[in-house]
């Protein structure tokens, strides 16, 4: 799929299917999920080669959701791609579901279970850099979060990446600005996170995280059998979409219920194209 119009109404889909979920399962991280979707839905619609039938397919690129409370999103964009029934998300969070609250193995599509903060980008590191051992063209992409930025495994994983010269590998920061705490500025200062990232050696470029345009002509315009590891800083909304939960810690883990649920979901069809 590569009409930016449909991408955006797929992620408006996508958006109203996680919000659905987290209603149904009363937990979930509402507002990192909103946020995370249009990076989400332009790496699994349009960069990636995958396979949902051969899901260990050795040609296929690697996602890892390093931010692994946000994983609504991902959970919801494998199953619409036919990894697992989509009746499987009915059960998220359910006693003895395999789609729990973080990325998990036993779910067929990810790569890795996450959960703890901070490794997401060191294993990237680590299956990049085979990849490139075995002289394979596979790419390795992750997601991390900002307040995530500020665990040392994140900066010693940036450090290898670069000395590597791994060109294969795309680290990309949802930066909403708002971590459970509060702002990320206030709970630890990233800025500038562009010139953190430029100077531990990667490609840093900065773009709209909400912009589903900007963000696969961003992908599609990396150089990836270069010599430098690129970093997407890309600015996004936390709680995208839902009037009163944009920009509101609150909604860092929060189930909308009653109204609320009501509204979401209205603002949310108001999205579609």
């Amino acid at each position: 799929m590569t009409n930016i119009s449909e991408l955006q109404n797929k992620a408006t889909a996508i958006r109203i299917r996680l919000v659905e979920m987290i209603h149904r399962a009363n937990t979930g991280h509402t507002g990192g999920a909103l946020s995370a979707t249009d990076i989400l839905v332009s790496l699994f619609y349009h960069t990636l080669k995958h396979d949902p039938q051969q899901p260990d397919w050795s040609e296929r690129d690697f996602f890892l959701l390093s931010k692994g409370h946000s994983v609504e999103p991902y959970i919801c964009v494998l199953a619409d791609l036919g990894y697992f029934p989509e009746s499987e998300l009915d059960h998220f969070s359910a006693y003895k579901s395999m789609l729990i609250g973080h990325p998990s193995k036993k779910v067929p599509g990810m790569e890795m279970s996450t959960g703890a903060l901070g490794h997401g980008l060191s294993i990237g590191v680590g299956i990049a850099l085979a990849q490139r051992r075995q002289k394979k063209p596979n790419r390795v992409f992750t997601l991390m979060g900002d307040g995530e930025q500020a665990e040392g495994s994140i900066w010693e994983a940036a450090m290898a990446g670069s000395h590597y010269r791994l060109g294969n590998l795309v680290g990309i920061i949802d930066r909403n600005y708002l971590q459970i705490s509060g702002n990320t500025e206030e709970v630890m200062a990233l800025d500038c996170l562009e010139g953190k990232w430029q100077s531990f050696g990667w490609n840093t470029i900065s773009i709209n995280g909400n912009d589903i345009e900007e963000i696969c002509k961003t992908l599609d315009a990396i150089d990836y059998s270069g010599d430098k590891p690129t970093a997407i800083i890309a600015n996004t909304t936390k709680g995208k979409g839902v009037s009163f939960m944009e920009n509101n810690p609150k909604w860092h883990h929060g189930v909308p219920k009653g109204e609320e649920l009501a509204t979401a979901l209205s603002d949310l069809q108001a999205l579609y194209i």
